[in-house]
């Protein structure tokens, strides 16, 4: 269950600043945006409708090397004409990759020219909430390249880009997170790891308490169920949604990896016991069914990184776009757990081995804008 390591080391700082229409007003002085958080907001689950799905064709041969470069594309473009089918998607492109990802993504995905340093807009696009009106805001939560990682002078500016196009309400967080590292029901529980927002390349001395007195205020939260992630081990250092995720209120999916040799099998089976005592906002205990990875696989695209589990599924109206890695036992398993879990919506598993090679997965690419 190895995940996302970044492939080339770039720089933090690195790459050119490049300004188009749609970023021409969110320069970093203005990217976290207007509003001190006076209501409280909600952010909702995940399988509540969505009004469209936001991703990001921002694959670049100094990220992902000429090998990986097409197949990511065409991943990309898979993921989104599978989501299309049930939703609207908007995709944001570079000027210069516009007619390639017109061609792969065909006239069923909206092409948005944006500048941008790589494709994961679960991380660098914005959170988006609603307030007890039903008026639409988004979080910026101040993308910051996983600790500086890798290049996101562009990324950083995602968010207050796709919120200006959207015309929705900029929201300031004063906290850095990325919208992988944490799963929310949408009734007052979130789950998140320890190993990516409570670390020093993001947020420097800040403890849980003074996290949840932040989080719970900008995403509805009561009951915030820790899970103590792994760092140093991806780039991302051990986001949320590689881990567990939330079926409906009540109901967590979880993964394991059953390998004694990887660096996941202890911290999953620890993940395990957290959730299996755990209670959510309602004081309910969770109800919790577990994805095992698959255990044989011929990746075309095979890399020590190369992301294979089935927890990193996206839930669209109708729908859940899931991976499948080839092990048709395991993949046939998953496929039926979900289509448990999700009795009312189709379940498509979809091969992403390139993006997958990256240590990288389906939720990873994709940010819901939910319906009002």
């Amino acid at each position: 269950m190895n995940r996302r390591s970044f492939l080339h080391f770039t720089g933090a700082c690195a790459g050119s600043l490049v300004t188009s229409n749609l970023f021409a007003s969110c320069s970093s002085s203005n990217s976290m945006e207007t509003s001190a958080v006076k209501p409280t907001w909600l952010m909702p689950d995940e399988s509540e409708p969505h009004a469209r799905t936001w991703m990001a064709f921002g694959a670049s041969r100094e990220i992902w090397g000429e090998r990986l470069l097409s197949g990511v594309q065409d991943n990309l473009a898979t993921i989104a004409k599978a989501i299309a089918q049930y939703e609207p998607v908007s995709m944001l492109v570079r000027q210069e990759d516009y007619e390639i990802a017109a061609r792969k993504c065909g006239s069923s995905v909206e092409l948005v020219v944006a500048p941008l340093d790589d494709l994961w807009m679960r991380d660098a696009g914005p959170v988006f909430v609603k307030n007890a009106q039903g008026k639409l805001g988004g979080i910026n939560f101040n993308f910051n390249g996983w600790g500086n990682k890798q290049a996101h002078r562009n990324d950083a500016k995602v968010a207050a880009a796709v919120l200006q196009k959207s015309g929705i309400e900029a929201i300031k967080a004063e906290i850095v997170l990325e919208g992988g590292g944490i799963e929310i029901d949408g009734q007052g529980t979130a789950i998140i790891t320890e190993s990516c927002v409570l670390n020093e390349n993001r947020n420097p001395g800040m403890g849980k308490a003074e996290c949840e007195s932040i989080l719970k205020p900008l995403l509805g939260l009561r009951e915030i169920i820790w899970l103590p992630g792994i760092r140093g081990k991806d780039i991302t250092d051990g986001h949320t949604d590689f881990y567990a995720r939330f079926a409906r209120p009540g109901v967590v999916v979880a993964g394991y990896d059953p390998d004694p040799e990887s660096f996941d099998h202890a911290v999953t089976k620890r993940h395990l016991e957290i959730l299996r005592a755990a209670t959510d906002a309602d004081g309910r205990k969770l109800d919790l069914a577990v994805l095992e990875g698959p255990s044989s696989i011929r990746p075309k695209f095979k890399t020590k990184d190369f992301a294979a589990g089935y927890i990193n599924f996206y839930v669209v109206n109708g729908a859940v776009i899931a991976p499948e890695f080839g092990d048709a036992v395991a993949d046939a398993k998953a496929k039926s757990t979900l289509q448990q879990l999700f009795a009312d919506r189709d379940i498509v598993q979809i091969n992403l081995d390139a993006i997958a090679a990256g240590g990288g997965g389906i939720h990873c690419t994709t940010q819901q804008q939910p319906q009002v």
